[in-house]
This record gives structure tokens, C-alpha cells and sequence, in this order.
């Protein structure tokens, strides 16, 4: 009696996916293709619930106007979900959290204040809402973000703002709201990428603006 020896296939328990789509599908495949490469892989990077990736860099450029300072100061009721010192520049850090119980991605942002400990700012991107994409900033506030590509670089720029109770959503009207908060992810070389964010209120003008470099790990 002979035996035959089957040779069948190694299937793993569990695959991995090999990317991340949710910001591709958001932006559409249009201006998914005219983003330059690096940031099309940066942000379909694939992370596992609680894994995480660091960013390191520097904060070049932050201004605030009178009435920016004001806000800021006064948004620390709800965590300090803006940068709070005028001209503070110097060392700074990023930490891109995976979260499937926030429904999303936890950005934890380490700002210098030069004298002074570092000011910690963290918020949610969690892809639902209206627009697919919403940022939780804390106690129950929250930003529907709209997703763009313009000029080659990723652009995420506020709609509305909402805040959470229970599972309804407020929409907020526009005269109880900050002003429209821009966040411009630009490509600078294969390995470094720029951080622009803007705070422009529709009758006090610019209230922040921010300006940072970070290396790719």
C-alpha cells in the first residue's frame, strides 16, 4: 500500500490588510492621483487597532491675533483644541493612534512653549457624519471635515461644527462657531511633509496660523 503525499496550501488565520482606503475613498480617485506618492502612501498606511506611528519635527511659524489668543484661552473649557501661546517655535511631535473604539484615529500633538511645559492636543478622526469625516475634539464637540486635494496636498477644511449628545448631533449656527478651521498636509520631499493649519472667522479675520515641518519615519 502506498501513501500520497498532499502538499495544501499555508492559509493564515488572519490577513492583514495591506492598506488603508478610507482617506482614498473620501478624496475620490481623482485627486487621489494627483497627490504626490508619499502622501498617498502616508495616509493609506495601514495601522492595527492601538498600533502607532510618530512623527517628528519642528513648529517654524505660529500667530495668533488678539482674538485668537482669546479663543484659545477660552477653548481650554473643552481640552485646548488650539495651539495657545503666540510665536511659541521650536521641537515638536505627532502620534497617529489607531482606535477602533473611537471609531477612528487618535492625533495626539506635542506644540513647544518655550519656558513652560509642551501643550498637548488631541482629537479623533473618525470617518462618519455628513461629510465622512468628522474630528471630535472633546466634550462633545466635534468638526465635519471636508476632504480636497488642491495644488498637490491634502486638504482638510471644516464645514460645520456639532456638538454630541447622547447620540444626537447639534449643528451649531455659524455665529457660535470659531470660523473655518483649514489644515493643509503638503508634500516637501519624499520624507518630509508640511503642516499648515488656519483659523479664519468671517468678521475677525485670521485668528491662527500655524506652520510645521515633520520627517517620515
Amino acid at each position: 500500500m502506498s501513501a500520497e503525499i498532499v502538499h495544501l496550501p499555508l492559509v493564515p488565520a488572519f490577513v492583514q490588510p495591506l492598506s488603508d482606503d478610507r482617506y482614498r475613498n473620501l478624496l475620490g480617485e481623482t485627486g487621489w492621483r494627483r497627490l504626490p506618492a508619499d502622501i498617498r502612501r502616508r495616509f493609506s498606511r495601514h495601522l492595527a487597532s492601538g498600533e502607532q506611528i510618530v512623527y517628528r519635527g519642528e513648529v517654524v511659524g505660529m500667530a495668533l491675533s488678539r482674538w485668537g489668543r482669546l479663543l484659545a484661552q477660552v477653548a481650554r473649557i473643552v481640552g485646548a483644541p488650539l495651539p495657545c501661546t503666540d510665536g511659541a517655535v521650536g521641537p515638536s511631535v505627532v502620534v497617529v493612534t489607531e482606535d477602533e473604539r473611537m471609531g477612528g484615529q487618535v492625533w495626539s500633538r506635542c506644540y513647544p512653549r518655550p519656558g513652560r511645559f509642551p501643550q498637548i492636543v488631541q482629537s479623533a478622526k473618525r470617518f462618519a457624519g455628513a461629510t465622512g469625516l468628522e474630528e471630535y475634539l472633546g466634550f462633545g464637540l466635534l468638526m465635519r471635515l471636508a476632504l480636497v486635494e488642491e495644488d498637490g496636498g491634502l486638504v482638510f477644511r471644516s464645514k460645520s461644527y456639532a456638538l454630541c449628545i447622547g447620540r444626537s448631533r447639534l449643528t451649531l449656527p455659524r455665529f457660535l462657531t470659531p470660523g473655518r478651521c483649514t489644515v493643509t498636509h503638503r508634500s516637501e520631499t519624499d520624507a518630509r511633509f508640511s503642516f499648515t493649519l488656519t483659523l479664519d472667522h468671517p468678521w475677525l479675520g485670521r485668528l491662527v496660523h500655524q506652520v510645521a515641518f515633520y520627517d517620515d519615519p
